[in-house]
Order: structure tokens, then C-alpha cells, then sequence
């Protein structure tokens, strides 16, 4: 009989296209795909290591693993996995921990090892990670997530992720293309573009001998351009971007675009100009402004979300106060919100004064609060009228659902025939 394996995501929309990637890798090796809550041979966690969460959650999910099935597998990749390998292979039940250089070879390294053995460590020093792996996740057949971009060069002083991810490499236009047929002959009508640092994707060698393209000058703007001439997709979306690589091309581009969503995740992270030069941010709160009032000038039904921290060492009562008016007094969609946790061999570990943790959690509570009002703001714009909604393929109790252009959710009683549909619909 073929081995099961089960495999479990943290974190964010890169990590399941790389989850789902590796699924399939090990599908092509005869393993048979099991519900992660299900009794399998082999678990996988790809894990995430952005806050303390989630390393914590990982720790969980391996115990939950020991009482099910004490007998399987368990492998550890992820960012976790390269920060802190270590520390995984000494989780009781752990057997095999996989670095970002090893995480696709995984197929491998399960033949290489037995239960019982030692744990296998196979990572490396993350500056020896240059290789771009192209991946995607299928799960309903309606989105996919595409990740064009990966690892980031900014070292911004809160975040890990440079040390886990490495730095910012890119797939080339001609390989996205070639993915994006694929993905378009399994009857996707939705894509969503991802990357760690996403605005900074740079092919690595000109493409198709276009001499006004030539010597590095493709980007991210010539890929999306590229993309919306491609058939067979209906929607693009691009899953976040930093402001100051949000250019005014990008939003003009996608304002007049059959393809490219009227929606934009644009990470802030702080409304202070002190604070996100303490974060080194490469940006001020005034760009930032600026980004957000062409984009409503030119597309006011546009859809837009923001990250933000809150608690960020040093940040006072009346910091968070300049963040939240400033956040208020925007026309922005959604936001959300990360409470500030210390992250290992960060400049911010070692910033005083740290904010206590339950001022934290109030200022957390704060803006969430804001993002529900600035959420029913904007769906109530549009209540009466009629925007093209993608439904998708999944039932939930008797429901279904599905999102406008401009990411509106819409729930309505389930339709097999509108599954992976896409319809005019009065909101």
C-alpha cells in the first residue's frame, strides 16, 4: 500500500503555495494525501515564525500528532525550521527538520530515514540560499496562489524573515507565463500573486531578447503587463505590495486592466514617522497617504488593507494615537493588525523601553475595532449595486461563497452550477 501523507500551513498565502507544492511532490513519489486530521504515515508542517504564535503553534500541532499517531512521521520546514532548527529537533516526536534550501527535496531525505532514528537536521547557512523554487497551491480549483518572488533585502528591525527566507530572488517572466498556462488549463479563473517582498521582483535574465528590456530593466510593472495579455485567467490580484514599490505605473496600470483587480494590500505598519524609522521602514506616513489618494482618485470602488504593529518597543500613548488618526482619517478597507512580539537576532529585541503586553493587547483591540467599522463602511458603499463575483467551490453548511472585484464577500445559499462561476451580482 502507499504511505499517506498529511500536511498542515502557518502562516501566510507564499506558505501554502509552498505546502501545496510539496504535496504534490510527494503525490509524483506515490504518496497518498491525507486530511491533516486524519491518521497518516507522514505529517508535514510548514511553518511560520513571524510571531511567537506561531512557533508556539507548531509545538501543539506536533503533540496532537503524538497522541494520534505515535508511529508517524513528522517533519518540520518553514521558517521556523531555518531560524531555529535546534530547538525543533529537540521537540519530542520531531523526526526530520528541513532548511529553506532542503524543504522541496523532502521526497529524498523521507527515504533516508527511519522512526526512531535521530532526528535529521538538514539546513544550511541561509546566505547560501539563491535558488528561486516556483510554486503554487490548488485547493478548490477557484484561486491559486502563485509565488513569483522570495526572500526579501530590506531587514526592517522587527522581522525574521530575511534570516529565514534569504535574499530577494525571482522567477523569470517566461517561467510565470508558462505557470500561469498550466494553472489556466485546470479551469482556475483566479490567481493571486505572491512573494515575500513582491514589488521588488526582478527577473533574473532579460527576457525574450526585447532589446527596451534588456540589462535588468524587467520588474514587477513588466510582468503585470505581460500577464494581463494572457487567456484563459480572468482575475489577477496582487497580494501585497510595500508603498514605496507601489508605483504610480503599477496604479494606473491596474485602474484601466480587464485582468488586475480593483484591490491592494499595502503593509504600513506604523502611522508614526518615528516609529517606522525606528522599524526601518523605507518609507514616511506621507508617501504612504500619497499612495492611498491616487488610488481612490483613480479607482474609488478600489479595495484596500493595511498591516499594522502595535506595541513596537518604544512606541508611546500618544505614538499609537498619531497611528490610529492617521489610520482613521484614511480611506482604507480593512486593516490587519499584529500585537509587536520579540523576534531573536532582531535589531527591535534589544529596543527599550518595551511596551507591557497588555497595553499591547489594548491597542490591538483598538484597531480591530477600527478595521470592522472601516469594513462596514465600505461594503455599505456598495449595497444596491452590481459588481462581478467570483463563487467558489466549497459548501459550508448549506452556503457558499464568493468575492467581488473589489473583495466583498458575498454568502448565498449553495448552487452546484455556480461553483467557479463568476456572476453579476446585486450586493
Amino acid at each position: 500500500m502507499n504511505k499517506t501523507v498529511a500536511l498542515h500551513t502557518l502562516g501566510c498565502k507564499l506558505n501554502f503555495s509552498e505546502t501545496s507544492t510539496i504535496g504534490r511532490l510527494l503525490e509524483n513519489d506515490g504518496f497518498e494525501k491525507r486530511s491533516f486530521d486524519e491518521v497518516a504515515d507522514v505529517y508535514v508542517i510548514n511553518t511560520c515564525s513571524v510571531t511567537d504564535n506561531a512557533d508556539k503553534e507548531c509545538r501543539m500541532l506536533v503533540r496532537r500528532i503524538q497522541r494520534k499517531a505515535p508511529e508517524a512521521m513528522v517533519v518540520i520546514t518553514g521558517c521556523y525550521a531555518q531560524l531555529k532548527p535546534k530547538e525543533i529537533a529537540a521537540i519530542p516526536g520531531v523526526d526530520l527538520v528541513l532548511g529553506a534550501a532542503e524543504k522541496f527535496n523532502i521526497a529524498q531525505h523521507l527515504k533516508e530515514i527511519s522512526k526512531g532514528d535521530s532526528t535529521k537536521i538538514c539546513s544550511c547557512d541561509i546566505e547560501d540560499v539563491n535558488e528561486f523554487t516556483a510554486s503554487h497551491s490548488i485547493n478548490d480549483r477557484t484561486r491559486v496562489f502563485l509565488k513569483v518572488q522570495d526572500g526579501c533585502d530590506y531587514n526592517c528591525s522587527f522581522c525574521t524573515i530575511p534570516l529565514a527566507r534569504g535574499k530577494s530572488r525571482s522567477d523569470s517572466i517566461d517561467n510565470v507565463i508558462t505557470n500561469v498556462q498550466q494553472i489556466a488549463e485546470q479551469g482556475v479563473k483566479e490567481i493571486v500573486l505572491t512573494g515575500i517582498n513582491l514589488g521588488d521582483y526582478r527577473p533574473p535574465t532579460p527576457q525574450r531578447g526585447d532589446p527596451g528590456q534588456a540589462h535588468g530593466k524587467e520588474n514587477f510593472y513588466s510582468l503585470i503587463k505581460d500577464l494581463d495579455k494572457i487567456e484563459g485567467i480572468e482575475r489577477f490580484r496582487i497580494s501585497s505590495i510595500e508603498p514605496n514599490l507601489l508605483s504610480n505605473d503599477i496604479i494606473e496600470f491596474v485602474s484601466n486592466s480587464r485582468k488586475f483587480m480593483p484591490h491592494f494590500h499595502i503593509p504600513l505598519q506604523s502611522g508614526s514617522n518615528r516609529i517606522l524609522s525606528l522599524m526601518r521602514r523605507r518609507y514616511k506616513r506621507e508617501l504612504y497617504a500619497e499612495r492611498i489618494g491616487l488610488i481612490k482618485t483613480v479607482m474609488p470602488h478600489c479595495c484596500i488593507g493595511a498591516d499594522v504593529i502595535v506595541g513596537f518597543p518604544g512606541e508611546t500613548d500618544a505614538d499609537f494615537m498619531e497611528t490610529f488618526d492617521f489610520l482613521h482619517q484614511l480611506d482604507l478597507s480593512y486593516l490587519h493588525v499584529f500585537t509587536y512580539s520579540e523576534r531573536t537576532n532582531t535589531l527591535a529585541a534589544g529596543m527599550k523601553p518595551v511596551v507591557p503586553v497588555h497595553v499591547r493587547n489594548e491597542r490591538n483591540k483598538m484597531l480591530r475595532n477600527l478595521s470592522y467599522r472601516k469594513m462596514q463602511h465600505f461594503t455599505s458603499q456598495h449595497i444596491g449595486k452590481t459588481r462581478k463575483v467570483l463563487f467558489e467551490m466549497n459548501s459550508k453548511n448549506g452556503m457558499m461563497e464568493g468575492y467581488t472585484d473589489n473583495y466583498i464577500k458575498i454568502t448565498i445559499p449553495y448552487k452546484p452550477e455556480w461553483q467557479n462561476k463568476i456572476a453579476e451580482w446585486k450586493i
